[in-house]
């Protein structure tokens, strides 16, 4: 961890965390360092800036899609759409990493696709739950 009068070493170049297929089912602290005690990365990834510029708008999906979830209750009261971002807010213990865990394992069986969990403000508690 990082404490106070701890000493830095500013090495010019902006935050980069590791992207590609070998980065998938793993889990990283906020500077890209492995964290899930499974050893190094095998296969093939490159470094990304976390900096970077969004898509423009005519590189974006217009069309509005809803992403069927599984869940009926998302589904029907508060729909998300396809191919975005999805916010999850809620208290301690209200079951925010369970619906998360739920979400990806259905969307993974019904889609065949991939879900990246960006954990803002977790313990590393709640990234192993993902393992």
């Amino acid at each position: 961890g990082v404490s106070r009068n701890d000493e830095f070493i500013d090495t010019g170049a902006p935050i980069s965390v590791p992207v590609g297929r070998s980065t998938l089912g793993r889990i990283f602290n906020v500077v890209g360092e492995l964290i899930d005690e499974c050893g190094p990365l095998k296969g093939k990834y490159h470094l990304e800036s976390i900096h970077r510029a969004p898509p423009s708008f005519i590189e974006q999906k217009v069309q509005e899609e809803v992403l069927v979830t599984g869940i009926k209750v998302i589904d029907l009261l508060a729909p998300y759409l396809k191919g975005g971002k999805i916010g999850l807010f809620g208290g301690a213990g209200v079951g925010k990493t369970v619906l998360i865990m739920e979400l990806i394992n259905n969307i993974a069986k019904a889609h065949k696709g991939f879900s990246v969990f960006a954990g803002v403000g977790e313990r590393t508690r709640e990234g192993n739950d993902f393992l």
